[in-house]
């Protein structure tokens, strides 16, 4: 499918199996989140429009250019955090705009519980951040609620993904692509990503 982008790039293929890889305790496993959020988010921003401008350099002056448009990062609570942090470093004029979602164990649906986007849209593309597509349901949500909001573009930045998370986002949203570092086999009964790496969000915060 054209709209899921898989990276092949040798650094981000290596953090990943450190990052399954159940001894990895939680600070190196943020560690981990963080590089890869980086690695992923240089590829998800490949097509950003610039602005010509002209610097004085020491020496005399220099054709360069700017960021044309504004990004605001939108980590799904609580796991999307560990991503945020590290794109941000490398586009600190982005802003960041937390939504709450939690998947209920019993239907394995997405509830809102936290929303602070502010009246209109202040951003021209808005990059959703969780590391699990697993079902879709948090994505497709966190999607929804965002063009309600005005966005015009969107995109999905998440470590691993499940086909049918894949499937949901891509039927719900065709319009908005999704950058991974691996799509795995299955979802479990439970709605876990097989082999995937387990709750991202307690082995990042050590509360597994």
């Amino acid at each position: 499918m054209e709209q899921v982008h898989v990276s092949t790039h040798p650094l981000v293929r290596h953090k990943l199996t450190l990052l399954r890889d159940q001894k990895t305790e939680p600070k190196k496993f943020r560690e981990l989140v963080r590089e890869i959020a980086i690695l992923l988010a240089y590829e998800a921003t490949m097509d950003l429009a610039l602005e010509p401008v002209t610097v004085t350099t020491p020496l005399g002056r220099a054709q360069g250019y700017t960021l044309r448009e504004k990004i605001g990062l939108i980590p799904i609570l609580r796991a999307g955090l560990g991503m945020a942090n590290g794109i941000w470093e490398m586009m600190p004029s982005a802003e960041v705009w937390h939504i709450g979602l939690f998947r209920d164990e019993r239907t394995l649906r997405p509830v809102e519980y936290y929303n602070k986007l502010p009246i209109s849209p202040t951003v021209d593309v808005c990059l959703i951040l969780d590391p699990m597509l697993a079902t879709g349901g948090s994505a497709v949500a966190t999607a929804d609620i965002l063009k309600r909001w005005g966005a015009n573009r969107i995109k999905f930045i998440g470590i691993i993904a499940a086909p049918e998370g894949i499937q949901r986002l891509t039927t719900a949203h065709p319009d908005v692509p999704i950058y991974v570092a691996a799509i795995d086999e299955r979802l479990n009964d439970s709605g876990f990503i097989l082999p995937g790496l387990g709750d991202a969000g307690d082995r990042m915060f050590g509360t597994g």
